[in-house]
């Protein structure tokens, strides 16, 4: 590869480790390929889309005139393996936070659960964690709630194209989710627990696919110290 690959446009597929930002990822891979490639001061890198720090897999970066079609990519459905805990929930719908509200799940079967998932498989309205980056009044909403200040999301429309392979080890439950753009599995954990009764929160999540790209041809090696764009594929 060359500086004029990168220039003209590579997208590359980054398997996001545990407990990095994306905003992180994207600065480790330009430092990289500035530091491997005579690339200019104001060489173009972006990813499309979003991964929260709780988070691993698919998180696709774009380079020099890729990042034209960012838009055109964050469109597209995506797919996720999720884990949750029913019975308990947290302030940030993942385990940012320590656990609160504890609840008895003894008359909660399988059954219960499977029609439960169910019912939000479609367009439904949903409201983001208030934990997240969206933006009210020109400030972060994390930044806000981690002040202590009250928050108030607002709802929008997203679409749960399907929730298949449905595990139950109680209190866990895991499942793979086809979802639209905007769509929060914090919030779709939380508001499960909701309608079981007993509260839920995210343990694990791990996005898989991104319309036409798939977490198999993503790569955590990128993002290592000895790990050289020479040999890297289109």
């Amino acid at each position: 590869m060359t500086d004029t690959d990168f220039l003209e446009g590579q997208i590359i597929l980054l398997d996001k480790p545990l407990d990095w930002t994306s905003f992180q990822a994207v600065n480790k891979l330009k430092y990289k390929l500035k530091s491997e490639f005579n690339l200019p001061k104001k060489f173009k890198i972006g990813h499309a889309g979003t991964l929260d720090p709780r988070a691993t897999g698919l998180l696709i970066v774009c380079t020099g005139k890729f990042t034209k079609i960012i838009p055109e990519i964050q469109d597209a459905p995506k797919e996720y393996h999720a884990e949750i805990k029913i019975g308990v929930q947290t302030e940030s719908y993942d385990t940012e936070k320590p656990e609160i509200f504890p609840q008895d799940i003894s008359g909660i079967t399988e059954n219960h659960i499977t029609e439960t998932l169910a019912k939000f498989i479609g367009e439904i309205d949903q409201k983001p964690p208030v934990f997240s980056a969206i933006k009210i009044d020109g400030n972060r909403a994390y930044d806000l709630a981690r002040k202590g200040k009250e928050v108030e999301m607002k709802s929008r429309k997203i679409t749960i194209n399907y929730i298949e392979n449905i595990e139950i080890d109680l209190p866990f439950v895991r499942f793979t989710v086809g979802c639209s753009k905007g769509t929060y599995i914090r919030s779709l954990a939380h508001d499960i627990g909701q309608e079981l009764g007993v509260g839920a929160y995210l343990t694990n999540l791990r996005r898989t696919k991104i319309g036409e790209y798939s977490i198999e041809n993503a790569s955590s090696e990128y993002l290592e110290n000895d790990y050289s764009f020479q040999n890297f594929k289109k």
